[in-house]
C-alpha cells in the first residue's frame, strides 16, 4: 500500500471520529480528549488488519474490502449489511467466520454499531470477538466494550474492563487512556481510592504518554 493512500486513509478515518463523543458526557465531561482517543486507538488497530490478515485468507479479505470502505465512508449500515451486490462485515462473518478476516469483521462491526449508538449489539458483536494474542487490537476491544457498557450506564462493567484493558496492554499508547476513563468512572461511583490508583499508574508507569503532563490535576480531585 502507498503511503499516499494510508495517508488518505487515516485521514477518512478520522472524519468518522466526531460522531462518537457521548462517553465522558455521561462522566461528567471530564475528559474531554479521552474518549476520541480511545476510539482513535480502535481505528490505528483496525489499519494493521492488513498486516494479520494472512495469504491463506485471500477470499475473505476480497470480501472485506468493500464493508472497509463503507465503514471509511461513514456508510454504517452498508458497511454491516453490504449493497445487495458486495457483502457488509455481517454477511462476511458469517461466510468466513473461521479465518482471520472473518473475525477482525466482528470488531469491525461492532464500531458500526457503537457509532451508532446501538451498543448493546456493538457488545454482542465484541462478545463473537476472538481476540488476536496482541497487545494493541485485543486490550482496544475490551476497552471498547467498557465504553459500550459506560453509554449503556452500566459503570461497574464498564470500569472493571477498562481496567482489563490497561492491563492486557500495558503499554503507553493503550493503557493510560484506559486508566483515565476507569478513574472516571470510579469517582462518579463514589470509589475515589480505586480512581486514586488509576491515576497513580498513569503517573508512575507512563510518562511517556501526554495524559501524564494532565494526571495531577486529577489525582488532585481525587484526594
Amino acid at each position: 500500500m502507498s503511503k499516499k493512500k494510508t495517508k488518505k486513509q487515516v485521514n477518512e478515518f478520522d472524519e468518522t471520529l466526531a460522531a462518537s463523543r457521548s462517553f465522558y458526557e455521561k462522566n461528567k465531561k471530564a475528559i474531554l480528549y479521552g474518549g476520541g482517543g480511545l476510539l482513535a486507538i480502535i481505528i490505528i488497530a483496525l489499519l494493521i488488519h492488513q498486516f494479520y490478515i494472512t495469504p491463506r485468507n485471500n477470499r475473505a479479505n476480497e470480501s472485506i474490502f468493500y464493508a472497509e470502505q463503507a465503514f471509511m465512508d461513514g456508510s454504517y449500515d452498508k458497511a454491516l449489511n453490504g449493497d445487495g451486490e458486495n457483502l457488509g462485515f455481517l454477511a462476511v462473518i458469517d461466510e468466513f467466520g473461521s479465518t482471520k478476516a472473518g473475525n477482525i469483521a466482528c470488531l469491525y462491526a461492532a464500531k458500526c454499531y457503537a457509532a451508532t449508538e446501538k451498543y448493546q449489539e456493538a457488545i454482542d458483536m465484541l462478545d463473537k470477538f476472538d481476540g488476536c494474542g496482541d497487545a494493541l487490537i485485543s486490550p482496544a476491544a475490551i476497552a471498547l466494550k467498557g465504553n459500550c457498557y459506560a453509554e449503556l450506564g452500566e459503570n461497574e462493567k464498564a470500569v472493571d474492563l477498562l481496567v482489563k484493558a490497561a492491563k492486557k496492554a500495558d503499554n503507553n499508547i493503550i493503557s493510560p487512556t484506559c486508566l483515565l476513563q476507569a478513574g472516571q468512572i470510579y469517582m462518579a461511583l463514589g470509589q475515589n481510592d480505586k480512581a486514586l490508583d488509576c491515576f497513580n499508574q498513569i503517573k508512575s508507569k507512563y510518562q511517556q504518554n501526554n495524559l501524564y503532563y494532565e494526571i495531577d490535576k486529577y489525582i488532585e480531585a481525587a484526594q
